[in-house]
């Protein structure tokens, strides 16, 4: 499925400044742009440590990004900056946070509402300057060009997709992820994880993309365990921020296929982390796909250290366990009779289902959640 032959445009932010310490680069950054109004973009335990980033002149803050964000979150952040006007829209946490500054940069002011620029390359253009500072290692929405919010009405994810919402600069400080707790960080490790093997596997898979894919899985396989056993491991944070940001990578010219789409509903219905729903769908996607992609399958599980293994399922499985991570639907406050439902709607999200590499029909989305149940 990978075709030297087929284009591809890649996209990337402006300027990444990746490592320890990197957090005094966004200020620095900041005045050499001569900005004197900030808008920052997070949620409440960031919020509360807006003072890392040094930012010059005005810094106003949204501090209430929620875990899910939908419409009425993101109405309330662009309310705010209408009313600042920043020069400076910065993203500061998770995948949420810089989904929404995303939104926040490119909306007020431009004639175009949120159902207007759904789809890809539909927003009219930013006028204000975008920064992203991760705070997470899963989501790599740092360098990404995608923003996702819920439609409450619907309870499905809207996906905006533009070059505009791509940073001016993203930050990747590991130090900055050292206080996530060792169930976040293992949920959204594999979230990272699957980023990377998805866009792997993918129909629109691409050799410039394979050796980022590939290199994060190695990553998480050699440091997430690490890095859960012992939060304050300095080198596996960085290898796991590393991995994130080659996820993010992945994201933006082959994006994700059935693992998200069948993860989606959980969060969306029964407000499971987004990390947490793709580790838990995770292996029963792998397994899935794997008698139609044999060879990159057998890669990816060397890469976790599972080289060898006769059971996709069993093997991933016990490694997403092995961190910790509830693999059970029934225990993450799913109801079993909401399954076919769920089934419906993951079935619906055609912008995955379409690229994964194996046709996966509604009955077989039910199958995945009654085996994760």
């Amino acid at each position: 499925m990978t075709d030297l032959l087929r284009p591809i445009d890649i996209d990337r932010p402006a300027r990444i400044a990746f490592g320890s310490g990197q957090i005094t680069t966004l200020g620095t950054w900041a005045r050499e742009q001569g900005i004197r109004r900030c808008l920052v973009v997070a949620g409440g335990f960031n919020a509360a440590r807006v003072a890392l980033l040094d930012l010059p002149g005005e810094v106003a803050v949204f501090g209430e990004v929620k875990p899910e964000p939908d419409i009425p979150n993101l109405d309330a952040a662009l309310a705010l900056a209408k009313r600042v006007r920043p020069q400076l829209v910065v993203g500061f946490g998770g995948g949420s946070a810089m989904d929404l500054a995303k939104l926040v940069a490119v909306l007020p002011g431009s004639g175009q509402t949120l159902q207007e620029v759904v789809g890809p390359e539909k927003v009219a253009g930013r006028r204000v300057g975008l920064a992203q500072v991760a705070t997470t290692s899963g989501t790599g929405s740092e360098a990404g060009s995608r923003a996702l919010v819920t439609d409450p009405a619907t309870q499905n994810k809207l996906a905006v997709q533009s070059r505009h919402m791509i940073a001016d600069l993203a930050v990747v400080d590991p130090d900055l992820t050292m206080s996530v707790p060792p169930a976040v960080t293992a949920a959204t490790g594999v979230d990272a994880l699957a980023h990377c093997a998805e866009a792997f596997t993918s129909r629109k898979a691409h050799p410039t993309i394979d050796l980022y894919a590939l290199e994060g899985i190695r990553l998480v396989g050699r440091f997430l365990a690490r890095a859960v056993a012992d939060g304050s491991d300095r080198e596996a944070r960085a290898g796991l921020a590393l991995a994130s940001l080659y996820g993010g990578f992945c994201l933006g010219p082959v994006n994700t296929t059935a693992g998200h789409a069948v993860a989606y509903p959980l969060g969306t219905r029964h407000h499971v982390a987004h990390g947490l729903s793709c580790a838990v769908i995770f292996p029963h996607t792998l397994a899935f796909n794997a008698s139609v992609m044999p060879d990159k399958t057998a890669l990816m599980l060397d890469a976790l250290g599972l080289s060898g293994a006769r059971d996709v399922l069993a093997a991933s499985h016990g490694w997403c366990a092995t961190l910790g991570i509830e693999m059970r639907l029934s225990a993450l406050g799913v109801p079993q009779d909401d399954l076919p439902l769920m089934a419906t709607e993951a079935h619906a999200i055609r912008r995955l289902l379409d690229n994964n590499p194996r046709e996966m029909t509604r009955d077989d989305i039910l199958g995945l959640y009654r085996a994760a149940f």
